[in-house]
């Protein structure tokens, strides 16, 4: 099975952007520069994730700029009613040719009540869950109504006819829903809602025995999922080129930021001064953060090519979280890919900083190595360095790693 490549259209951006001095001052014309940028390389389409710009209204202003490229646009289930988001998805896939996606964001118990929602843990899958539902019903044109425990919709009057616009309801197949859910009402909610299930990375065998779990709750209600995660990704001709990059933004990466990071990923009830890992390295990394200093690159390396060194996501030093990026030449950050498909994954959201300058890296590098399902024709930067690139399809088995030197 083909795999989709899909990149980040969203601020901030800079060589570092985690850290003010790496940090671009970015607007509209660099949103534009970057939609157009993913549009003609080829990747099957980008994340627009919750943050500082409402993600409808960078959808609509990106579509003049774009011709094929898919929107995966992030949204916290309730902010808008589901009738009036049905109606903007419609103009939007309408004016797109079908091009919108949804990453439905259930949120956290930090988030969710500074936009005004005060719903328990367990509960916010079932407000998300008929949130969806309803969304997905009105979308295609059911007007009878809604009748749910938190969201209920009237039945809609009979649509209003003219002789030479004829009737205004549109009947359309569902936007696909792309999320997450980690938690037992997470992934009860992901099983019979969800097209495409998602998960920040982590070794491919530990990502593939989630995705297993996950698959076959969806299985018992006869459904069938597609699974994706989200990486960073540092990508280079040679694996010295890669690894010195990585070196270079951990020498551009303040301690604060490494100890914030950590904080955060904490276990309740623990503290920086008094957690211990189980893993020997990462109990290494968290002393040196103590000490005031941050270990070289390598020391993040958990696994061939995967690494949880600092990304605007995170420095996930305690655990790969949604900062774990790949790192390596093309022929081996292919064959890590090639492996974590082979182990269930088959959407791969990626980001690179600057999101432009790396964009053109893995078009140019990565995706002549690539069987990829996007639904168009790719096309090919260097039509030499593909000539030289007879592995295209690589397996993991292809590349040898000293797995030993990430363990």
């Amino acid at each position: 099975m083909a795999v989709k490549i899909l990149w980040y259209l969203t601020a901030p951006d800079g060589p570092v952007p985690w850290e003010a001095d790496g940090r671009w001052n970015t607007g509209f014309e660099h949103l534009q520069q970057l939609a157009s940028t993913i549009d003609k390389l080829g990747f099957y389409g980008a994340l627009l994730a919750t943050g500082q710009d409402e993600v409808h209204t960078l959808t609509a202003s990106m579509l003049a700029t774009t011709k094929r490229m898919k929107f995966v646009a992030a949204v916290h289930p309730g902010l808008i009613a589901p009738a009036k988001l049905a109606q903007i998805a419609q103009t939007i896939d309408r004016f797109s040719g079908g091009r919108l996606i949804y990453n439905v964001i259930n949120g956290n118990d930090g988030v969710l009540p500074s936009l005004g929602f005060h719903i328990k843990h367990d509960e916010r899958y079932l407000f998300s869950y008929e949130y969806w539902d309803a969304f997905s019903k009105v979308y295609a044109g059911d007007s009878s109504g809604y009748d749910g425990k938190y969201i209920k919709i009237a039945p809609k009057p009979s649509p209003l006819v003219t002789p030479n616009r004829g009737q205004l309801t549109q009947h359309l197949p569902s936007i696909p829903l792309w999320g997450a859910g980690t938690s037992a009402p997470g992934v009860e909610q992901a099983a019979k809602l969800l097209d495409v299930y998602l998960s920040f990375a982590d070794k491919p065998p530990a990502l593939c025995e989630k995705f297993k779990r996950v698959g076959a709750e969806a299985e018992k209600l006869g459904r069938k999922l597609t699974f994706g995660t989200r990486l960073q990704i540092i990508v280079r001709e040679t694996e010295e080129e890669a690894w010195e990059y990585a070196q270079y933004l951990v020498d551009r990466t303040s301690v604060q930021y490494a100890k914030d990071c950590i904080i955060r990923q904490l276990p309740p009830g623990e503290t920086f001064e008094t957690f211990k890992s189980d893993n020997p390295q990462v109990q290494k990394n968290i002393e040196a953060v103590r000490a005031g200093y941050l270990p070289k690159a390598k020391d993040y390396e958990i696994y061939p090519n995967v690494w949880t060194g600092p990304a605007l996501h995170g420095f996930n030093i305690v655990a790969p979280l949604s900062g774990t990026t790949l790192v390596g030449s093309a022929k081996n950050v292919a064959a890590r890919i090639k492996e974590f498909e082979a182990n269930g994954t088959h959407a791969f959201i990626l980001s690179g900083w600057p999101l432009i300058e790396e964009a053109h890296r893995v078009a140019d590098l990565l995706f002549p190595l690539l069987d990829l399902d996007h639904g168009f024709e790719v096309p090919v930067l260097s039509p030499v360095r593909k000539e030289n690139y007879p592995l295209r399809g690589v397996r993991p088995e292809d590349v040898h790693v000293n797995q030993q030197e990430a363990a």
